[in-house]
């Protein structure tokens, strides 16, 4: 029998190795009897080695199955049939002795296919078998890697590491807290955190000066393609700092992930923007700078037309915006009208599209143009032969919406979006306040520990809906991958948020008592950001789907198909939490 203590990974041996005595342990990846020799692939996560058996030699290879697990001791030859594919593809294992440690069922879907698509809930049911599959490894070492980097950058900016509790008080702001019941105190529940928020600004009142943390984060929400009920954020705060000491580290924490998983360098520092321009630009506050189509402003030149739809959509205050696409007088009606259905699936009215061919300006509303007025709409659509432009009229949030999702299509349509580029934006002075039309009540648009400007804390008296936050966003490539502020470290003006989001003073003290009266101790100045990592992971792993860069993910109903999590409990368990179920 052979030791499955392996000398060698499958991996591991090279050219340099023939006529080494060795051992390798793994899975059967390939099984080939082609009767007079049996070839088996044989692998772990390190890689793939061949290994040649004689069946008269070892007569029980044969009926080993896909996925056995077993050692082979054997000296290492020179392959025939090389495999450049491999880097193991110029050597192959001679046997003298082989054992099967365990058996494998006949699998569920192949494992040795990378390219078959299988149904991704019968991979999360059997998660560990699509584990071994190279992509899923690949993506787990990446995951490691990026965390050792971030770990390193924190330590050499002198960020202390802290885990703060899981077991918190339920505040809620935003999205749903997933409940803990004690069965010390009846009625009484925990929280799992949505966030270390208030832990790590607490850790600034202590002193701690510079916190960070890998942290587990929950949230009962409804799920996306980048979003998971249990998630990992990157988290840090600092005291006695701005912006201009926080964005170089979180700068250098990216670049530095980038160049070790991918050998990229993203250029700093990164570029920054206003919220307000984002929104007038690219109809986001997230947007894919990859590509360009910019929006331009048609206000001023529709409105000298005589086409009926612009002057009463003015008269009402719509916008009128669109963007230049290159080389786009090549688009045939039908895809026009492709394009026009698309804005109309998503609520919208409809789109204008104008083109530039053989000097002259087509479009349906050209004849609404008085002739002299024609060459200012081609200078400021920048429209050059060949040149076409799409543009839309109407309120301006939706207008912005509509033109934010036909800019990423035709962007994907005409392939202007290089795969391997990173472009990165802070997005900056976003609105302290949101309206929220259905309550009839502002509300934080980040979080209610957010500080005004400094310059707009006038405008918390009679206009708080324009007063900018000291907030930002980091974007990568059209996914908003960290978000931060500089925090109120002033007990009144945090008592005075408070009040203008309607909250009463009894249920300040509430949910909150204890940070107010945390600040009351001396305060430093502090902020801090949050980076989603699984986002960060999505990214580098080049998918658009969380769950391929999480170890065990949940579906888009928050359920674990592996442990079938969540389930039923015994009634003994409820009894002790005191909790009854009724459904």
């Amino acid at each position: 029998m052979v030791s499955f203590h392996r000398t060698h990974t499958c991996g591991e041996l090279r050219e340099s190795d023939i006529q080494k005595k060795v051992i390798l342990t793994g899975w059967v990846h390939r099984h080939r009897d082609l009767g007079a020799l049996i070839f088996i692939d044989l692998r772990d996560r390190f890689g793939i080695t061949q290994i040649v058996v004689d069946p008269k030699a070892f007569p029980h290879v044969a009926e080993f199955h896909f996925e056995d697990v077993i050692a082979v001791e054997g000296v290492v030859q020179e392959r025939k049939q090389k495999n450049p594919d491999l880097p193991t593809g110029n050597i192959e294992l001679e046997p003298q002795a082989v054992t099967r440690i365990s058996k494998s069922k006949v699998l569920p879907f192949s494992i040795c296919d990378e390219e078959k698509e299988v149904n991704e809930e019968l991979r999360l049911k059997y998660r560990y078998l699509d584990m071994r599959k190279s992509k899923l490894i690949e993506n787990m070492v990446v995951r490691h890697k990026a965390l050792q980097v971030t770990r390193q950058v924190f330590s050499e900016e002198e960020f202390l590491e802290v885990q703060t509790p899981v077991l918190g008080k339920s505040t809620p702001e935003g999205a749903r807290d997933y409940l803990v019941p004690s069965r010390i105190h009846p009625a009484s529940f925990y929280a799992l955190p949505q966030s270390p928020q208030l832990f790590k600004q607490i850790l600034m009142v202590g002193g701690l000066d510079r916190y960070f943390q890998i942290a587990t984060c929950f949230r009962d929400e409804d799920l996306r393609s980048d979003r998971q009920p249990e998630f990992t954020q990157i988290d840090a705060e600092m005291s006695f700092a701005t912006d201009k000491e926080l964005f170089p580290i979180g700068e250098k924490m990216i670049n530095a992930i980038f160049k070790e998983c991918l050998q990229v360098d993203i250029p700093r520092p990164f570029r920054k923007m206003t919220y307000a321009e984002c929104m007038d630009l690219y109809g986001t506050d997230k947007p894919d700078l990859r590509f360009g189509l910019e929006f331009i402003h048609l206000e001023d030149l529709a409105g000298k037309t005589s086409f009926t739809i612009f002057k009463d959509g003015l008269e009402l205050g719509w916008k009128i915006k669109g963007f230049r696409i290159e080389g786009g007088a090549t688009y045939s009606r039908k895809e026009i009208d492709g394009y026009n259905r698309f804005i109309q699936s998503l609520e919208g009215k409809g789109l204008v599209w104008m083109k530039l061919v053989d000097g002259e300006l087509l479009s349906p509303i050209a004849k609404y143009i008085d002739e002299e007025d024609k060459a200012l709409w081609k200078e400021r659509l920048a429209l050059k032969e060949g040149d076409s432009a799409f543009f839309i009229a109407g309120e301006e949030k939706k207008t912005n919406q509509l033109l934010d999702h036909l800019r990423r299509k035709v962007a994907r349509d005409r392939g202007l979006i290089e795969p391997n580029r990173y472009e990165a934006l802070w997005v900056v002075d976003f609105p302290l306040f949101a309206y929220n039309d259905e309550e009839r009540r502002i509300e934080s648009e980040h979080h209610p520990f957010t500080s005004p400007h400094l310059e707009d804390l006038h405008f918390l008296e009679d206009e708080p809906l324009r007063a900018r936050a000291s907030s930002f966003d980091l974007v990568l490539n059209g996914y908003e991958v960290a978000s931060g502020s500089q925090r109120i470290h002033d007990e009144a003006l945090q008592e005075k948020i408070f009040s203008l989001l309607g909250l009463p003073i009894d249920e300040i003290e509430e949910k909150f008592g204890f940070f107010i009266e945390a600040l009351r101790y001396g305060t430093p100045p502090h902020l801090g950001f949050a980076f989603g990592f699984d986002r960060i992971m999505m990214i580098l792993c080049g998918t658009e789907n969380i769950r391929d860069i999480i170890a065990f993910p949940k579906t888009q109903k928050a359920q674990d198909l592996m442990t079938e999590a969540p389930a039923e409990v015994h009634k003994e368990q409820l009894r002790e939490v005191h909790l009854d179920v009724k459904l």
